[in-house]
């Protein structure tokens, strides 16, 4: 009675520490503190585990727990911030996919407890299955192992059959008077298939969406896999998770002007099309000529995108903002919610590199400063600055919250090509009187226009 009492009361305060782990990683400030606080209460649930009465195979658990952390540890330290996106996939597929194991085990058993039960472990099933092999999609994409979306000719009416499919074939498996091995075997391949085949035709536009998405859907899983087990402690995560997940996604799609069914199944592959023609011609700048815009200026924000993670650039950039500050220019860098390849991966670029949190601001506290700057610096984005969103009723992209870097007095635009963004739509911005674009990688390009601020300095 006592151990029970201890195991209900350590999962309680594992659940907390959830809780409080999730709420620390709401701000960057307190998110160090946060993954503490959530690591703990891992850790804690992880060791009253042991307790639990009945509980065998500790040899096993061991091993486990040691390849699996050693693994964990080893990638934390030797993957780079610019790859984190990827990794982050990679670990929300293992969630899903440890989900969708624990079902597996179960339904191996065929201890299967009541209809409830049965449900609930399928659900887990279908759900973490997808997830895994979904988030493997993603991840080969991000890491380059896949080099562009597939989508079959019937895409939609595909999806829509096979997760009819797998839903029924799980139903067959609840209403069984015993579990039935090739049955259940059926339902995860099939489960695993639907993953691969919603993912594949996903582009590098929807991606961040896509993470925060697959995100929720392992929450969910682990929240049914713990009813299922009766752990008190991965219900309340799996629900905390999944919850958090949900509104982070809708958050995303949101701020894509994008709902999360049209990113499923009318994916941004990079060959978009529609759109009014743009007007005009694009007008290069030398990086000298770009030293001293933003050298002389009084104010310049940055925006930064994906082509400075892909550039591992950070940290030239915060150099150079650091020189212009030493000149009196005021400097700070604009975030829109989906820059990057996952939510946050522009904070966490810029963070790594010493930027201060206060420099940094989010689309809604940074919009309305860009008529009052001199220099809006654009470095490797691409849609989300895009005022074709704005004003192009035709655009795929219309009605997109966007950054206003077109209002600055002077817009410069570090591309390494003349390209387009992940939509594949033309940007309109790179076509204003007031942009010129610098040509070359971040890297280069800002390695030469520090060193002409240095030369302006002297």
């Amino acid at each position: 009675m006592a151990i029970k009492w201890l195991i209900d009361a350590s999962y309680f305060v594992a659940a907390i520490l959830f809780i409080l782990g999730l709420k620390g990683m709401s701000s960057p400030v307190s998110a160090r503190k946060g993954i503490v606080w959530a690591g703990v209460g891992m850790v804690l649930a992880t060791v009253v585990t042991f307790l639990t009465p009945g509980m065998n195979n500790f040899a096993l658990m061991v091993i486990a727990i040691a390849l699996g952390g050693a693994v964990a540890w080893i990638s934390g330290k030797k993957v780079a911030m610019t790859d984190m996106p990827q990794m982050v996939a990679i670990y929300n597929g293992m969630g899903g996919g440890a989900a969708a194991a624990i079902a597996a085990v179960e339904f191996a058993r065929g201890e299967m407890h009541g209809t409830v039960v049965t449900l609930l472990a399928t659900l887990g099933a279908l759900i973490g299955a997808v997830s895994f092999s979904g988030s493997v999609v993603a991840w080969a994409k991000l890491q380059g192992v896949m080099k562009k979306a597939f989508r079959l000719p019937a895409q939609n009416a595909v999806n829509i059959v096979l997760a009819l499919v797998t839903v029924a074939v799980g139903g067959a498996i609840v209403i069984a008077p015993a579990i039935d091995p090739l049955l259940v075997g059926a339902f995860f391949v099939l489960a695993l298939l639907l993953g691969v085949i919603i993912t594949l035709p996903i582009g590098g536009a929807d991606m961040p969406v896509v993470i925060s998405l697959f995100n929720a859907f392992t929450g969910l899983a682990v929240g049914f896999e713990g009813f299922v087990m009766g752990i008190p402690a991965l219900i309340i995560a799996g629900i905390v998770v999944g919850a958090a997940g949900t509104l982070l996604t809708q958050l995303m799609a949101k701020a894509m002007n994008r709902p999360i069914s049209n990113i499923l199944f009318t994916p941004m592959t990079g060959a978009a099309s529609g759109g009014e023609a743009v007007e005009g011609e694009q007008k290069e700048i030398g990086a000298m000529d770009a030293a001293a815009l933003m050298r002389y200026a009084s104010k310049v924000i940055i925006v930064p995108g994906y082509g400075m993670a892909v550039a591992g650039a950070q940290h030239k950039v915060w150099e150079m903002t650091e020189l212009l500050e030493e000149a009196g220019v005021e400097v700070v860098f604009a975030i829109h919610p989906v820059a990057g390849r996952m939510p946050g991966h522009m904070n966490v670029l810029l963070a790594e590199a010493g930027v201060p949190y206060d420099k940094i601001f989010d689309l809604e506290e940074i919009n309305g400063d860009f008529a009052q700057a001199d220099v809006a610096l654009v470095i490797g984005a691409n849609d989300v600055v895009n005022p074709s969103a704005r004003t192009d009723k035709s655009s795929p992209i219309y009605g997109m919250p966007i950054l206003n870097a077109d209002m600055a007095q002077n817009v410069i635009v570090v591309k390494r090509g003349k390209g387009t963004g992940y939509s594949g739509i033309e940007n309109a911005l790179f076509y204003k009187d007031n942009t010129r674009l610098l040509y070359g990688s971040a890297q280069q390009a800002i390695g030469e226009v520090i060193q002409h601020v240095k030369a302006l300095s002297v």
